[in-house]
C-alpha cells in the first residue's frame, strides 16, 4: 500500500500546480476552509489538498467517483472519523519511535503498540468496506488491499502474538524506588527496590516523611533489602517520576521540581531502564522474537491516508449541510481539456452556502456559466454591488472544488480542467506603495502572464481601475489582447465601460481563438438582478433605471413640481 491513495490512480504521473498566495486570497480558500472545520490539524490538511491543482482528467474523474462514494455512504465516513483516532495514534509512535534517544525497551514495546494498532485499522476498513457497495476505483483498490493484507499476513496469529507480548509488559504497574539520602537529606543514591504488578496509590508520601523525620522511633532500622537493590550514583540531573521530573542530587544547594516530557533518556530513567531491561530479559528477547516475524508489518502507508480521509470526510459532511438549505450541489464531468470548455447550470458562490449554513436567510441568485469556442474571455460591465465579484469568484471556486473532485454549487457542471487559476483582484494599499497602484497591478498582471498558459483561468476584478480612467483603460485593453493572443478562459469584470464596447474590432485585431465578448450583471426595474447575460454594456441604462426608481428623472421631478 506503499504508493496508494485516495487522490489519484497507482502508477499514474499526475502533476500538480500550486495556487499563488494572491489566488489563495482573492478565492477566500481560508475562509472555505475554517468553515469546513473547526481543527487546526484538519485545515492545514485540506488547504494543502485543495490548492495544488492538477489537469489529469483521469485524476480528477478517480477523485469524482472516490467522493460520490462519501456522499453517497454516511456510514461509510463515520466508521473513518473513528479510525482517524487509531491513525493518530499510530503517527504518534511514528515519531516517538524517530526519537533517537528513546529506550530499546520503549520502542519494542511502541512497535508492538503500532502493530496492534495498525492490525485493528485494516480490520475496522475491511470491515466497513466490505459491507457497503462501494463504487469508485479508489475505495475499491482500498478494500481489495486491505482484504489481501488481513488474508495474507496471518493476523489471527499476530493478533495473538501481540495480545500475548503485551499482557507480560503490562503486567509491571509500578516501581519502587530506594533512595539513599545524606547528612543534609540530598538524594544520593538511587535504586530500584521491586517491580509490581499493582499501582501506587498511597498519597501520604509527604505526611509519613515529615512524621519519620520528627521520630526516630519511626525510622526504619538498618536496609534489609540491600541485597537486590541496583544502586546508580546520584546525578544532579532530571529524571521523570511520573508527576513531573524532580532533580536527582544537589544543584547549587536546592533541590528543584520541572515538568517535562521525558522519553526515557535522562539519568534515572536509564537507570530505571537497564534494571527494568535486567528483570525482563526474557520478555524483551520474546518481543524481539515476534517482532522478526512481522518485520514488514507497517502501518506507516495507513497513516499516510489521513489527509485523504479527512479532505473528503469533511467536505462530504459540508455538502450535507448545504443540500439541507435546500441548495443545488452536483458532480462535475470532465472532459478533455484541449476543448478549453465549460458548461455550468445554476451556479452560485460556494461562500453564500456557508453563510447560509450559518444562519443567513438571504435569497441566492444562480446563473447559467459558459466558456466555448464563441466565447472564452468575458469583459464584466454591471452596477457596484451588482454580483460582478461574486459570479467571478464564483466560477473560479467552481472549477478549484471540481478538479479537487467536491461536488460544486451548481446544478450540472461539465468542463475541461484548467492547469492553474490566476487572480488580479485590488491590492493592499500598504502594497502598492513602492511603485504606486498603477505600478503594482501592471506589474503583478506581468508574472501572471509569464506563467499562464492557454489552459489557464485567469480571473480579473476591478483591475487597474485607477483614478486617471485613460491610463487604466489603455493598459486594459494591452491586457485583453494578450489574453486572446494566449487563448486563456477569463472574466474581467470592471466599470471600464469602453472596455467592453468595439470587441469584435478587438477580435478581429489580434489573431486567437479565445473569443472576446461582453456580458452584464442586470438591472430589473432599478434593482439588482444579481443575473448574468450576454450583452452590450449598458452604460447609462443603469442610472436611468435608479433615476426613474427614486424619482429624479427630470420629467418626474417636472410632474412633481408642476402637481404643487
Amino acid at each position: 500500500m506503499n504508493d496508494f491513495s485516495l487522490l489519484h490512480p497507482q502508477n499514474s504521473t499526475e502533476k500538480y500546480n500550486q495556487l499563488t498566495k494572491e489566488a489563495v486570497n482573492d478565492l477566500s480558500i481560508d475562509f472555505l476552509c475554517d468553515a469546513i472545520t473547526d481543527d487546526a490539524y484538519e485545515r492545514n490538511s485540506i488547504k494543502q489538498l485543495l490548492t495544488s491543482i492538477t489537469d489529469d482528467k483521469d485524476v480528477i474523474k478517480y477523485r469524482c467517483d472516490v467522493f460520490d462514494d462519501f456522499m453517497q455512504y454516511p456510514q461509510l465516513r463515520a466508521d473513518l472519523i473513528d479510525l482517524l483516532e487509531k491513525l493518530n495514534d499510530i503517527r504518534e509512535i511514528e515519531r516517538f519511535q524517530k526519537d533517537s534517544e528513546a529506550s530499546s525497551l520503549w520502542q519494542l514495546i511502541n512497535r508492538l503498540r503500532e502493530i496492534d494498532g495498525y492490525v485493528d485499522c485494516i480490520t475496522r476498513i475491511k470491515t466497513t468496506l466490505e459491507s457497503i457497495d462501494v463504487k469508485s476505483e479508489g475505495l475499491l483498490n482500498l478494500k481489495n488491499n486491505v482484504q489481501n493484507i488481513f488474508n495474507g499476513s496471518g493476523f489471527p496469529e499476530l493478533k495473538q502474538d501481540i495480545t500475548e507480548a503485551l499482557s507480560k509488559v503490562q503486567k509491571l504497574k509500578s516501581i519502587t524506588l530506594g533512595v539513599n539520602l545524606d547528612s543534609l537529606l540530598r538524594p544520593s543514591t538511587v535504586g530500584v527496590v521491586s517491580l509490581n504488578d499493582k499501582e501506587f496509590t498511597d498519597s501520604g508520601i509527604l505526611k509519613k516523611f515529615m512524621r519519620f523525620a520528627n521520630n526516630d522511633s519511626e525510622l526504619h532500622n538498618g536496609n534489609d533489602v540491600s541485597g537486590y537493590v541496583h544502586f546508580h550514583p546520584a546525578n544532579p540531573m532530571t529524571g521523570k517520576l511520573g508527576f513531573g521530573q524532580m532533580v536527582i542530587g544537589a544543584q547549587n544547594d536546592v533541590n528543584q521540581i520541572y515538568n517535562s516530557e521525558a522519553t526515557g533518556a535522562d539519568p534515572l530513567s536509564d537507570a530505571l531502564k537497564k534494571v527494568v531491561t535486567d528483570i525482563l530479559r526474557r520478555t524483551v528477547n520474546e518481543i524481539k522474537s515476534i517482532l522478526h516475524k512481522y518485520i514488514n508489518v507497517n502501518g506507516y502507508s495507513l497513516v499516510a491516508l489521513m489527509p485523504e480521509i479527512v479532505f473528503y470526510v469533511r467536505f462530504a459532511e459540508f455538502c450535507d449541510k448545504i443540500k439541507e438549505k435546500g441548495l443545488p450541489l452536483c458532480k462535475a464531468q470532465v472532459v478533455d481539456r484541449e476543448q478549453r470548455n465549460c458548461n455550468i447550470k445554476d451556479i452560485y458562490n460556494i461562500k453564500l452556502g456557508v453563510k447560509a449554513v450559518e444562519g443567513d436567510n438571504s435569497e441566492i441568485v444562480t446563473n447559467d456559466f459558459e466558456f466555448d469556442e464563441d466565447k472564452r474571455i468575458y469583459i464584466l460591465t454591471g452596477p457596484n454591488r451588482g454580483g460582478k465579484t461574486t459570479i467571478t469568484q464564483a466560477v473560479g471556486l467552481a472549477f478549484l472544488l471540481a478538479q479537487s473532485g467536491i461536488y460544486v454549487p451548481a446544478n450540472s457542471m461539465e468542463f475541461s480542467p484548467c492547469d492553474n487559476i490566476f487572480t488580479h483582484f485590488p491590492a493592499d494599499e500598504n502594497d502598492t506603495v513602492d511603485l504606486g497602484r498603477l505600478g503594482e497591478e501592471s506589474k503583478r498582471l506581468s508574472e501572471i502572464f509569464k506563467s499562464a498558459t492557454r489552459y489557464s483561468l485567469i480571473l480579473l476584478n476591478e483591475s487597474l481601475a485607477t483614478t486617471n480612467v485613460a491610463e487604466g483603460l489603455y493598459i486594459a485593453k494591452d491586457v485583453v489582447k494578450s489574453m486572446r493572443y494566449l487563448g486563456v478562459r477569463s472574466i474581467f469584470n470592471t466599470h471600464m465601460h469602453d472596455l467592453a464596447r468595439n470587441l469584435e474590432d478587438v477580435n478581429n485585431s489580434v489573431e486567437g481563438d479565445s473569443r472576446i465578448e461582453s456580458m452584464v450583471t442586470g438591472v430589473d426595474h432599478g434593482n439588482r438582478s444579481f443575473k448574468i447575460y450576454i450583452s452590450s454594456p449598458e452604460g447609462v441604462s443603469y442610472a436611468k433605471d435608479i433615476a426613474e426608481k427614486y424619482g429624479v428623472t427630470f420629467e418626474q421631478i417636472k410632474r412633481e413640481i408642476d402637481s404643487k
